[in-house]
């Protein structure tokens, strides 16, 4: 029996669009399919992203919160979800009526004040370290 769908579940035509990214993320020479269904390991990791909840409070309908911790590790330390990230950004910008690849970006600062008993100098401290032609990198300089 199938379970109810949650908001954060992926529709049919978005699971036909990850499935492909998600499928190159799974060693091919490991001779198991996996216990539980791919997409339902993605839909429990897209339940915690949405819902913030710890993954013990994953509901069980899903796969054992366990499987599907393990599964987004692996997912991660593969790079599958900034692969997915970036055949996603390209689809959006092609169908925007844009190129696939933005050709200019644009980088802001802001300030963020802190709280009314403010951090300790040490670690509000911060250096500016000069990477390339114009490129920094700011490191906080922690006690």
């Amino acid at each position: 029996m199938e379970r109810q769908p949650y908001p954060s579940d992926l529709s049919d035509e978005e699971w036909d669009l990850v499935e492909p990214i998600i499928q190159e993320g799974i060693y091919r020479n490991s001779g198991s399919k996996g216990k539980y269904p791919r997409r339902e390991m993605l839909n429990g990791i897209l339940y915690i992203v949405r819902t913030g909840c710890q993954w013990t409070d994953l509901p069980h309908d899903f796969p054992p919160w366990k499987s599907v911790y393990s599964q987004f590790f692996r997912w991660r330390d593969r790079g599958v979800f900034e692969k997915l990230n970036d055949v996603l950004r390209k689809k959006l910008r092609v169908h925007l009526g844009r190129e696939e690849n933005a050709t200019a970006g644009i980088v802001d600062s802001q300030s963020v004040k802190t709280t009314e008993k403010k951090g300790s100098v040490d670690s509000m401290a911060a250096k500016k370290l000069k990477v390339g032609n114009g490129t920094y990198w700011l490191i906080t300089l922690g006690s």
